[in-house]
């Protein structure tokens, strides 16, 4: 089933990418991110509520709240720093190195989380470096 989601996470990720740059034309990115993330916002919360999860806010640990909120801080600032990218160089370009994003991801996981690294994941994250390089 996760790899299920994952697929559609991929496939929104594309569209996000497409429909950020398409409406980028003239629209500052910092702007831009800012309508964005007002708008997952709102679809998170219509989420939380829809779902009934608010009942789950009185019990998050701080611990939780904490890496939570630093995983938001992470996010905006990745997506000021990918629109910006997209503002200012070609989607074909932009999107390869913000998927570079993967195999950092798997070094972080490892080293911070103990996650174990296969010689098959590290060949296959040498194979999308070596596809990045192709690709600039």
């Amino acid at each position: 089933m996760w790899f299920f989601y994952a697929g559609l996470a991929a496939l929104f990720a594309a569209l996000t990418a497409v429909l950020a740059k398409a409406g980028l034309g003239g629209v500052n990115a910092n702007l831009a991110m800012a309508v964005r993330t007002t708008t997952a916002l709102a679809l998170a919360w219509l989420l939380v509520f829809m779902s009934g999860s608010q009942r789950e806010l009185p019990h998050l640990s701080s611990r939780d709240v904490t890496f939570l909120i630093l995983s938001g801080l992470a996010t905006g600032l990745s997506w000021l720093f990918y629109f910006t990218a997209l503002k200012h160089g070609p989607l074909s370009k932009v999107a390869p190195v913000d998927k570079f994003s993967l195999v950092l991801t798997i070094f972080l996981a490892a080293v911070f989380l103990g996650e174990p690294v296969s010689l098959k994941m590290a060949l296959g994250c040498g194979l999308i470096l070596a596809g990045l390089l192709v690709m600039l």
